[in-house]
Parts: C-alpha cells; structure tokens; sequence
C-alpha cells in the first residue's frame, strides 16, 4: 500500500472535554473486530508511519457514536481510553465535539455522517487496501466522485448522498477521491464485518 500525502491528518476543526468511554459489550465486540482486522492489514501503519483505518459503533442520544482515536492504527489492541466518543458535529460548519483522553479519527465527519443519513446504521467501518479498493472501482460498486477529498465537508456531504441512496445493508463502497480508502456499514458490528471480510475472500482469491 502506497500513503496518500495527507492521510490520516485531521481537517475539521475540533473541541473535545476530558473524559473515558464506558466499557460495554459493544465496545468490546468493536474491538475485536477491529483486531481481525488489523491482522489482516486493513488496518495499521504505512511505512511513513502515519496509521489509516478506523471503526465506530453508535451510541445513545442524537447520532452520536463512540470512534477509535486518532493515531492509533500502530496498535492491535486498543485499550477503552483509545476510543472517543463524536458528542456532536457539524458537516456545515466542519466541526467535531468529542469526548476522550484523544482527538476523534480524522475519518469522525464522515463515519457521522452515514450515522446521520441512515438511522438503521449502527456500525461504521473504514479501512485501506488496493485489492478492494480497485475491485470496488472496477465493479461499478458505490463509490464516492473521485474529486472529492477525504476529512472534508465534501466528502461527508458525498457520502450521505451515497448512503441514502443504499436500500439494503450492509454496504461496501469505495472512497474514490481517498486512494485505497473503503468503507462498509450495516446495522450492526457483526454483519458489517462479516460483509467486508467476505469481499475481502473473494477479491483475494486467485
């Protein structure tokens, strides 16, 4: 996998209190499936040190949802203070307020606003790989237009057009203007998961 220059670097502006996500049973089950993946390199660090991939389960109140932190990809296991939980945002004015020990993933505009464009989504997962990422492409699946940059109000406004078009879930889609960028959501940790590993199966067998 090749970095884009700016992956991984937070473009919304952001304000975030001090505080711990409570464990929970759902977080643990993101947590494990975010170590799957890991193991699978769809989520880590690039050569040049800067991580890419992350993951978020919804939480109670107005779409709010718990995310990993941002630079953490460098770990398999994380432990609950590297989760934040998106209290609120704004794709408007391109702003986050979280709360944690660390910044919300620099990915938090767009897995709120497919939180906010389907309410029956309650999982959100974004990882990078070239195989999936051109399959994806090649294959006519959804994507987002190519010119529109990841981390940016564009993009999140591309993306609630993208989800909302969706009538089924869980789905992949690509992230066009993100090179190696996918992302698969679904109404629940284990079915959003089992969908991209699926896809991860057959693009990756010969």
């Amino acid at each position: 996998m090749n970095a884009p220059i700016d992956d991984g670097y937070i473009k919304y502006s952001s304000t975030r209190r001090n505080g711990k996500v409570a464990l929970s049973d759902q977080l643990d089950e993101l947590n494990r499936a975010r170590t799957r993946l890991f193991d699978l390199g769809l989520i880590g660090v690039y050569a040049n040190g800067v991580g890419y991939g992350n993951v978020s389960v919804r939480a109670t109140g107005d779409n709010q949802f718990v995310i990993t932190a941002s630079a953490t990809g460098n770990q398999r296991i994380l432990q609950a203070e590297q989760f934040c939980l998106v209290e609120s945002f704004s794709i408007q004015n391109n702003h986050v307020q979280s709360m944690g020990p660390l910044p919300a993933s620099s990915e938090s505009m767009t897995h709120g606003a497919i939180y906010a464009a389907q309410s029956r989504v309650h999982c959100v997962i974004h990882v990078h790989s070239r195989m999936l990422f051109d399959h994806l492409l090649q294959t006519g699946a959804p994507a987002t237009p190519a010119e529109v940059p990841y981390g940016t109000p564009a993009m999140a406004r591309a993306v609630t057009e993208l989800v909302m078009r969706q009538r089924h879930i869980p789905t992949v889609f690509a992230m066009a203007g993100h090179d190696e960028g996918v992302v698969a959501f679904g109404s629940d940790t284990a079915s959003t998961l089992d969908a991209l590993l699926a896809l991860f199966q057959r693009t990756s067998t010969p």
